[in-house]
Order: C-alpha cells, then sequence, then structure tokens
C-alpha cells in the first residue's frame, strides 16, 4: 500500500493538471461539456505525468523538489507528443512556452508550498 505522501502526491500533480486545463479552457471560453472536454485536453498531460512518474520513480520521494524539477519537462514533453500525434491536436509554439511554464509553477510550486509550510511546522 502506497504511503499517504505517495497518494497525495499524485493526487496534487493531477490536481495540478487539471488546473491548468481549467484555467487555459476557461481563459480562452471553449465551448462544450467541461468534464468531457477538459478530459481529453487533460489526457495527453495526465499520461505524461504517469510516465514521468514511472521514468523518475516519483514514489521514492514524492514531495521532493528534485522530484517535481524532473517529472515537469518529461510530462511536457509526453504530453505535448500525445498531444499532437495521438490525440490530433494542436502544439503551437505559444501553446508550449505557456504549458511549460503553468505546469512547472503547479508541478513545482506546490512542492515548494509544501516544503515551506512543513519548515515552518518544524521551527515552531
Amino acid at each position: 500500500m502506497p504511503s499517504r505522501h505517495v497518494v497525495r502526491a499524485a493526487l496534487f500533480d493531477v490536481a495540478a493538471i487539471v488546473i491548468f486545463v481549467a484555467i487555459g479552457r476557461r481563459s480562452h471560453d471553449e465551448p462544450g461539456n467541461v468534464v468531457v472536454d477538459a478530459g481529453v485536453v487533460a489526457a495527453p498531460f495526465l499520461i505524461g505525468l504517469a510516465v514521468a512518474w514511472l521514468v523518475v520513480r516519483a514514489w521514492r520521494e514524492p514531495l521532493g523538489l528534485r522530484t517535481g524539477v524532473a517529472i515537469w519537462p518529461i510530462t511536457i514533453v509526453v504530453g505535448m507528443v500525445m498531444r499532437r500525434f495521438v490525440f490530433d491536436r494542436g502544439t503551437a509554439a505559444s501553446f508550449i512556452v505557456v504549458a511549460t511554464i503553468a505546469t512547472g509553477v503547479l508541478l513545482v510550486g506546490w512542492r515548494l508550498a509544501a516544503q515551506a509550510l512543513s519548515a515552518r511546522a518544524v521551527s515552531t
């Protein structure tokens, strides 16, 4: 059975991808079923995230900053390749830049926040 930290980190990573997709869909006023269409947009990046977790073996240090920094580019590269060649969706340069920045902020950012909160709790 995976530890609570592994499950929590995996859920936070999935949430990061879903938040990225939700913000993107909202900013572009995309029509359609929110859940289904967001799932289609998120799917390649969630696959990329799963691949990244396996490659990095993220369960070993799921809350580590190095883990977040390592899974971030793998998630983007696999996600973009899947998006383009499997899901037949666009991969414009501007989208790649925005997706890279947004997922980096989210995947690494929550780990930074968790470490800051942990350090704060230890110091009090």
